[in-house]
C-alpha cells in the first residue's frame, strides 16, 4: 500500500482499485501456478506409483527366477551325482571285463598248449607206429639217410628248430629243391611241418643234406611223408654262437 497516494478522507479510489486489481491478478497467477504444481505433482505421483508397480513386478520376477535357478542347480547336482555313479559303475564293469578277458585268454592259451601237446603226442605215436610197421615189413625206416625219391604232394616234419630264423632258412632250402606250393602247416614247440609239391622225382634226403646247414637224422620215411630230427647239440652250439 506504499504506492497509494492519500486523499482528503483516505486513499484515492482509483489507486485503491488499481491495487486491488493487481492483487487479484497476483492471486489468480498464484492459483494457476498452484494448479500447475498440483497437476505436476499428481503426474509425478502417478509415475511414482507406476514405477513402484514395475519394481514390485521385477522383484517378483527375480524371486521366481531365483527359485528356478535354485531348482536348476539342484537338478544339476542330482545329474552330476547320477553321472558319477554311472561312471563308477562303468569303471567297475570295465575292470570286470578286463579280468574276464584275461582269464579267457589264459584259458585259451592253456587249452591251445594242451591241444598242441596232444597233437604232438598223436603225431609221434603215429610216426612210431608207422616206423614199427615198416620194420615189421622189412622196409627201410630211419637212420640210414637214404629215403629214395619223392614226388607229388609230400609232408616234411623237422625239429627241434632253435628259432624263427632257422624255420625261414629251412623253408628257403626247401624252395631250392624245385618244390612248389610250399606251406608251413604247423610250427609248435620247435617242430615245423611243411607241405609241398614235387613235380618231378627228387632225392629229397640227399638234396637236403647237401643244401641245409642243419645236421639231422631220419626218424621216419614214407612215400609221401618224411620226419627229421635235428641234432640238438648242433642247435645249442648255433644259439650260443
Amino acid at each position: 500500500m506504499s504506492g497509494l497516494r492519500r486523499a482528503l478522507f483516505g486513499y484515492r479510489r482509483a489507486d485503491v482499485r488499481s491495487a486491488l486489481s493487481l492483487g487479484e491478478a497476483q492471486i489468480r497467477d498464484l492459483e494457476h501456478r498452484n494448479e500447475a504444481q498440483r497437476a505436476s505433482f499428481a503426474e509425478l505421483e502417478s509415475e511414482a506409483t507406476a514405477l513402484t508397480g514395475m519394481v514390485l513386478e521385477r522383484e517378483r520376477e527375480i524371486r521366481l527366477l531365483g527359485e528356478r535357478l535354485r531348482e536348476a542347480n539342484e537338478c544339476h547336482d542330482r545329474s552330476i551325482g547320477s553321472l558319477e555313479a554311472i561312471a563308477a559303475r562303468l569303471e567297475e564293469v570295465e575292470a570286470q571285463a578286463r579280468g574276464q578277458a584275461t582269464r579267457i585268454r589264459m584259458k585259451a592259451l592253456r587249452e591251445a598248449v594242451e591241444v598242441s601237446k596232444k597233437v604232438k603226442a598223436l603225431t609221434d605215436a603215429e610216426a612210431e607206429a608207422e616206423a614199427d610197421l615198416h620194420e615189421e615189413a622189412g622196409t627201410p625206416g630211419n637212420g640210414d639217410g637214404d629215403g629214395g625219391f619223392f614226388e607229388g604232394d609230400v609232408k616234411l616234419e623237422i625239429g627241434p628248430l632253435g628259432d624263427f630264423s632257422q624255420l625261414v632258412g629251412f623253408e628257403d632250402t626247401v624252395g631250392k629243391l624245385g618244390a612248389s606250393e610250399i606251406k608251413v602247416d604247423r610250427f609248435s614247440e620247435g617242430r615245423a611241418t611243411f607241405s609241398m609239391r614235387l613235380d618231378q622225382p627228387v632225392d629229397l634226403l640227399r638234396e637236403l643234406e647237401g643244401l641245409s646247414e642243419l645236421d639231422f637224422k631220419v626218424r621216419h620215411t614214407a612215400p609221401d611223408n618224411l620226419i627229421l630230427d635235428v641234432d640238438e647239440d648242433q642247435d645249442s652250439e648255433q644259439r650260443a654262437a
